[in-house]
């Protein structure tokens, strides 16, 4: 943990966190039977190329937990120090996850963003505050809150995490050092409300890169994340350096359009299978970046089965925004970049 000192988590990421936190998901052996290092590594450093300052590791790809662990160590390797590296937190139970930050605190992680349980059904928002401390005392590592209404925390308030519970997080657990700030929705008031409020103390930061327009000009958010950046290659942390100076703020609005057809394309696609299911396509991320570059390849069931009208439209997308897609036939995504 040699970017901050125990306790000093939150004044460096004030100072420190900024530019685009896309996602790494662990890959594959083609027989499933293990980790494909290789391949991690060669997405971590098509990561680096592209232009991210950070990555989540994500843990939602059929992993065990010591197939995780040892993904947190390739992937914290190879990143180095050229990328902040955040783990995603999201084991069945709370003594799996506090196990998981343990050991990415040995391993060379920089922050944690915990997730919440299928199970957890907390009876009020003090019992989501105590989940979230446990985890944040279980190290010295920052964490970032990830506030959105996914959890089914809807039924306790209507923003789904609600402005006074961040404001809690934020005043009595110091680890806390930024907001993944999804509130509310349907609209962005909620999300502006935690802008307001709060940006001052911690980062707060909205992922969908279509809204960054707004929260750079009115609140000058200088660090977007945890998303899917990497089904726009290097195009969006570019678009956040452009917008994010006011001489080249034309520039970065002509990118933004130019990015649109991906926009329309993940909305017709990806949204849907979130709205339904509550979950993340990760296997059509997978694609998305495997256009790009990424190495593409096997991750473990149970997960939503990408098919070939729905590559069809994001491949067609990438097109259209001018990206660098692969000319490969859409059949070598499955085998991946390095396949063992």
């Amino acid at each position: 943990m040699a970017r901050y000192a125990p306790g000093e988590a939150r004044e460096w990421a004030l100072d420190s966190l900024t530019g685009c936190a896309g996602c790494v998901q662990p890959t594959f052996t083609a027989d499933l039977a293990g980790l494909n290092e290789e391949a991690i590594r060669h997405d971590v450093r098509i990561e680096k190329e592209h232009g991210m300052s950070a990555v989540l590791l994500v843990s939602e790809s059929g992993t065990t937990q010591e197939e995780m662990r040892r993904f947190v160590e390739i992937v914290a390797d190879e990143a180095g120090d050229d990328l902040v590296t955040i783990l995603q937190a999201s084991q069945p139970t709370l003594a799996d996850t506090l196990a998981s930050v343990e050991h990415a605190a040995t391993a060379g992680v920089d922050l944690v963003m915990p997730s919440y349980p299928l199970y957890f059904n907390p009876p009020s928002v003090d019992d989501v505050f105590h989940f979230t401390k446990a985890v944040a005392d279980a190290s010295d590592l920052g964490v970032i809150i990830f506030a959105m209404d996914q959890w089914n925390f809807g039924r306790l308030h209507a923003a789904g995490f609600p402005l006074s519970l961040l404001t809690r997080m934020v005043e009595e657990i110091p680890g806390v050092v930024a907001i993944k700030n999804e509130v509310g929705g349907p609209g962005v008031g909620g999300i502006a409300a935690v802008f307001e409020a709060l940006r001052d103390r911690v980062v707060v930061t909205d992922p969908l890169e279509f809204n960054a327009p707004a929260w750079i000009a009115n609140y000058g958010m200088r660090f977007m994340g945890t998303s899917n950046y990497e089904c726009m290659g290097p195009a969006v942390p570019r678009m956040l350096r452009l917008l994010s100076d006011k001489a080249t703020w034309d520039e970065g609005m002509e990118l933004y359009w130019r990015l649109h057809p991906v926009r329309k394309a993940n909305a017709a696609v990806c949204t849907p299978l979130v709205a339904g299911s509550g979950l993340v396509p990760r296997m059509h991320w997978k694609y998305q970046g495997w256009l790009m570059g990424y190495n593409g390849g096997p991750i473990r069931q149970p997960h939503m089965r990408v098919n070939a009208a729905q590559m069809a439209t994001l491949r067609s997308a990438a097109v259209a925004a001018g990206l660098p897609v692969t000319a490969d036939d859409d059949e070598l995504f499955y085998a991946g970049r390095n396949p063992r």
